[in-house]
């Protein structure tokens, strides 16, 4: 069985080392970065070893969510404009995500990538930090959900998993979770009639990412490493996909990284997202993460089920359509 977490790796090309690592530890899935992108010869070439590493068609992530967080980019790769911008001046907003997560979606094929985090279903509000806010898609529920699903089902009819983020909502949130630790303060049936609806209305997809919030009307712990929160994921809301963490050396968590893994895990998490491809930390997450199983296993297997090859797509006129509903 695979190790219930998902790795990166240091650069464009796979290490000797790093190949027997990855062999011998067999982590679930990979993860890449702007680091790790080149030409697209040599990024096939990259997905290739890694999935030759482990023996299997691992999954491999990227964030590709367009705008100030997408890892491929000219001029090999389409610049996409950011999400609340194209979104707001679109015609038909959710024909319009459904065609622009496709089109990403099948430059990610085309180099053998075939997991995206998006859609990032957290709703923006007058208080959302920069950070998020470009990357929404709108500030109701209504409007989030809609689009999130449109962006979610363009990434499954561009053979790619999408990963839905970040469950229960970060939106609400003032820090930056990358360098603090954000704080809602809202009461619970509030959230639970908008930021958490939007996931309830998208707990049938495959996988999600856990925000590093805390919710003081539930606990005061971050939502991925608190038992509370996860019960409000698997019940009320009713998520039942494979649940992976934010990248767990954000600056949001307590602790050091075998304290966060372990926390993850203890929580409820299935598997454990690290990112920044540091040697001394791939040592330390694969040796406090556990193998896949029981649930988790049953979740993730089920996750790459849905891997299909892409629906036929006239490219072209699909880019002349989102153009002109966006002009």
């Amino acid at each position: 069985m695979a190790g219930a977490f998902i790795l990166g790796c240091e650069g464009p090309d796979l290490t000797e080392r790093e190949a027997a690592f990855f062999r011998d530890s067999d982590p679930w899935g990979f993860i890449l970065f702007a680091r790790n992108v080149d030409t697209p010869d040599r990024l096939r070439a990259l997905t290739g070893a890694l999935r030759d590493s482990v023996g299997r068609h691992a999954p491999i992530l990227i964030d590709q969510e367009g705008g100030r967080v997408q890892r491929l980019g000219p001029p090999f790769w389409t610049r996409w404009p950011r999400p609340l911008t194209q979104m707001s001046r679109a015609g038909d907003p959710e024909r319009a995500m459904f065609l622009r997560a496709t089109l990403i979606a099948r430059e990610l094929r085309a180099v053998g990538i075939d997991v995206n985090c998006t859609p990032t279903a957290d709703i923006a509000g007058e208080r959302t930090h920069p950070f998020l806010l470009s990357r929404l898609y709108g500030d109701s529920t209504d409007t989030v959900a809609s689009r999130a699903r449109a962006n979610a089902e363009g990434c499954l009819q561009g053979g790619v998993l999408p990963v839905m983020k970040h469950i229960p909502g970060h939106g609400r949130g003032t820090v930056d979770s990358h360098k603090g630790l954000p704080r809602v303060e809202a009461a619970l049936n509030q959230l639970r009639a908008t930021d958490f609806e939007v996931f309830r209305r998208l707990a049938d997809l495959p996988m999600g990412m856990t925000a590093h919030v805390v919710y003081t009307a539930i606990d005061g712990e971050p939502g991925t490493i608190s038992p509370a929160v996860h019960a409000e994921i698997r019940g009320t809301i009713g998520f039942d996909g494979l649940l992976m963490t934010d990248d767990i050396s954000m600056g949001a968590l307590p602790g050091d990284l075998a304290t966060r893994c372990r926390g993850a895990m203890d929580a409820g998490c299935d598997v454990v997202l690290h990112c920044n491809g540091e040697w001394d930390d791939l040592q330390v997450v694969a040796s406090h993460c556990p193998r896949l199983e029981g649930e988790s296993l049953r979740r993730a297997d089920r996750a790459l089920t849905l891997r299909a090859d892409p629906v036929e797509l006239d490219t072209e006129a699909a880019r002349a359509e989102l153009d002109a509903l966006t002009s």
